[in-house]
C-alpha cells in the first residue's frame, strides 16, 4: 500500500494519472540506488543513466507522492530568502551561484519538456516581488541591487506590474520565470527513465541504509536489500540520523487554496509579497472556462501550536479575494512540509561522514528548482566530476553566518522536546472523536497518539518520534502525527511518510484499551 503525505488533494494530484503500483520484490544490484521518486530523486536517476550508469528507484509512495505532488510548482529564481539574506549569510560569490543555479534549473527542465515532448503546461511566464502593508519602497531598491550583484542584471523596479488583474503598487519584476504541472512532468521524467533500462519501484518502504567498505545495502519492510555503489537519498528530509543536517534546518508546514477564476481574468504570471511569511500566487490554465489562482502562504513551524487549519486557510481567501476581487469558489485546500534551512539554501552533497551517500534536503520553498539542481549536482559528484555549486550546496557546511537564524530554530526544537513531560488528557470512551487523534496520557508512562477511526475503531501508537523521541501532534487537517522537532510524519495509523524517521510508531494498543475500559 503506497503512503501519502496526508489526507488533502492538490489539483495536481486530481489531473494526473495514477503512476504503477511496482513493489520491489527480490534482492538487486545496481550502481546507484536512489531513494523517493520526487523531482529530485527522479532527475537524479535520468541524469546518472544518461551517463552509462545502472540506476533504480525505490519509494514508499507512487512516483511525486512526497512533497512534489503538494508543491504550487514555482519555477523560479527570485528566491524565498532573498538576495539580501543570501549574500549575507554566503557572500556575493555565494549568492551568484545560487541564481546561476536556479536558472539553470528552469532551463534544464525547459529542454526536457521540449526535448522529450512532456505535455505538462509548461509555460514562461514573469514574476513580481510587491509589497506587503507597511514594507517600504527601499527594500524593493535594495533587493533590485542584491539580484543585479548576484547576475541577474535583467531585474527591473516598476511603479506598478504591467497586468490588470490587481494594482500591486511597486514592485520587482523578474522575467523568464516558469511553471508546470509537476505531476505530469514527473511521469515523463519516469518513462523517461524506464527507457534508458532503469527501474522505479514503488509502494517500496525503505528500512534501513547500511554504509560499509566500497558498497552499500538499502534495506526495505519486505526483507528486501539492494546492493549499489552509491545511495542518493531524495525524500525531503535525509532517512539517515545525523545531527550536522537536522540542526540546520527546520520544518514548516504551508498552506495553500485554489479558486476558480473566469478564464484569463488572470494573466499567467508568478506574484509574490514581502511579508513574514509571505503570499505566493499563480494560475494554471484549464480548459473548462475556468482557470484556477493558486494561492499560499500562513506558514507555520511544524508541531507548534497554532490556530486551526481552516482559520489560516480563510485568512488566505480573505487576502486573495481583496486582490483578485473575479475569483469564485474555492475548490481545492491542501499544505505542505517545506524543510527550511538557516541561510536559505538547499543541502545537496554528500551526507557528511559518508563517502558514498548522498543527500538532497532543505528545500526552502524552492522545491522544484532546489530539487532539480540536485539531480544536475549529485550526478555530477557521483560520476567524479567537478560542479561549481558544490561547495554552495555542500551538507557539511558551517553556519556561522547565520548564527541568528541557528540558535532561533534549535530553541524551537528544544521547545518541542520540552513537550514531552508535559501532563496530557487521560483516555476517556468520549476522546478522541471519531475520525480524531488526540495525545493522550497513560498512567505512569508517556504519552499516547491516539486516533479513533470513523467506525469507532481505537488506533493507539507511541507519541514519541522514533527519530529521536520528540513529542508528536495531532495535524487535524491532514490527519497524521507531526513531529516538529525534525520533521518526521505519520500517519493516522502510525505508518512512517516523511523521513527522518523510517520506523512506523511504536503500536501501544493493549495497555491503552486496558485504561480505555477501566
Amino acid at each position: 500500500m503506497p503512503r501519502h503525505g496526508g489526507q488533502s488533494r492538490s489539483p495536481w494530484m486530481d489531473t494526473a494519472p495514477a503512476w504503477p503500483l511496482h513493489p520491489l520484490e527480490d534482492d538487486r544490484e545496481t550502481d546507484v540506488c536512489v531513494v523517493g521518486a520526487g523531482i529530485a530523486g527522479l532527475t537524479t536517476a535520468l541524469r546518472l543513466l544518461q551517463e552509462g550508469e545502472n540506476v533504480m528507484v525505490v519509494d514508499h509512495g507512487t512516483v511525486g507522492s512526497g512533497q512534489t505532488e503538494r508543491t504550487t510548482a514555482h519555477l523560479s529564481n527570485a528566491l524565498d530568502d532573498r538576495y539580501l539574506d543570501i549574500r549575507k549569510h554566503r557572500g556575493r560569490e555565494g549568492a551568484r551561484l545560487a541564481a546561476e543555479s536556479h536558472t539553470a534549473a528552469i532551463d534544464f527542465i525547459e529542454r526536457h519538456v521540449r526535448g522529450l515532448g512532456i505535455d505538462c503546461d509548461f509555460l514562461r511566464v514573469d514574476g513580481y516581488l510587491f509589497l506587503a502593508p507597511g514594507h517600504e519602497e527601499e527594500l524593493l531598491r535594495q533587493e533590485q541591487a542584491a539580484a543585479g550583484q548576484a547576475g541577474l542584471g535583467n531585474v527591473a523596479f516598476l511603479r506598478n506590474a504591467p497586468v490588470t488583474a490587481f494594482d500591486t503598487g511597486p514592485c520587482l519584476h523578474f522575467p523568464r520565470q516558469a511553471q508546470f504541472h509537476p505531476l505530469h512532468y514527473l511521469r515523463g521524467l519516469g518513462e523517461e527513465i524506464e527507457r534508458h533500462h532503469g527501474h522505479v519501484y514503488t509502494g517500496t518502504h525503505v528500512s534501513g541504509v547500511e554504509e560499509n567498505d566500497g558498497s552499500i545495502a538499502v534495506r526495505t519492510s519486505e526483507n528486501r536489500m539492494v546492493t549499489c555503489k552509491a545511495a542518493v537519498l531524495a525524500t525531503n528530509c535525509p532517512i539517515i540520523d545525523n545531527a550536522a543536517i537536522y540542526a540546520k534546518q527546520a520544518p514548516y508546514r504551508t498552506y495553500v487554496i485554489g479558486l476558480d477564476v473566469p478564464a484569463g481574468s488572470v494573466e499567467p504570471a508568478l506574484f509574490w509579497d514581502t511579508a513574514d511569511p509571505y503570499h505566493y500566487v499563480r494560475t494554471q490554465i484549464r480548459k473548462d472556462g475556468r482557470d484556477l489562482l493558486i494561492t499560499g502562504g500562513e506558514d507555520h513551524r511544524s508541531g507548534e501550536e497554532h490556530e486551526p487549519a481552516a482559520v489560516l486557510f480563510d485568512r488566505l481567501e480573505m487576502w486573495t479575494r481583496e486582490r483578485f476581487p473575479m475569483a469564485n469558489a474555492v475548490s481545492y485546500r491542501w499544505s505542505g512540509q517545506v524543510m527550511e534551512t538557516v541561510d536559505g539554501l538547499a543541502m545537496i552533497g554528500r551526507k557528511p561522514g559518508s563517502r558514498h551517500i548522498y543527500i538532497a534536503t532543505g528545500d526552502s520553498g524552492m522545491g522544484m528548482t532546489h530539487g532539480t539542481i540536485a539531480g544536475l549536482l549529485l550526478s555530477d559528484l557521483i560520476m567524479g566530476k567537478k560542479n561549481p555549486w558544490a561547495d554552495l550546496y555542500d551538507p557539511g557546511r558551517a553556519a556561522a553566518k547565520a548564527l541568528g537564524a541557528y540558535a532561533r530554530e534549535n530553541m524551537h526544537t528544544l521547545a518541542q522536546f520540552a513537550r514531552r513531560f508535559r501532563r496530557q488528557p487521560d483516555i476517556s470512551p468520549e476522546t478522541p472523536a471519531p475520525g480524531t487523534g488526540a495525545v493522550l496520557q497513560q498512567e505512569g508512562g508517556s504519552p499516547l497518539a491516539v486516533y479513533r477511526d470513523e467506525k469507532g475503531e481505537l488506533h493507539v501508537r507511541s507519541a514519541l518520534c522514533p527519530h529521536r523521541g520528540c513529542p508528536l501532534s495531532w495535524n487535524a487537517f491532514e490527519k497524521t502525527w507531526d513531529c516538529g522537532c525534525h520533521g518526521s510524519r505519520f500517519s493516522a495509523k502510525g505508518l512512517a511518510l516523511n523521513g527522518p524517521s523510517i520506523q512506523d510508531l511504536q503500536e501501544e494498543k493493549q495497555r491503552a484499551e486496558r485504561r480505555h475500559h477501566s
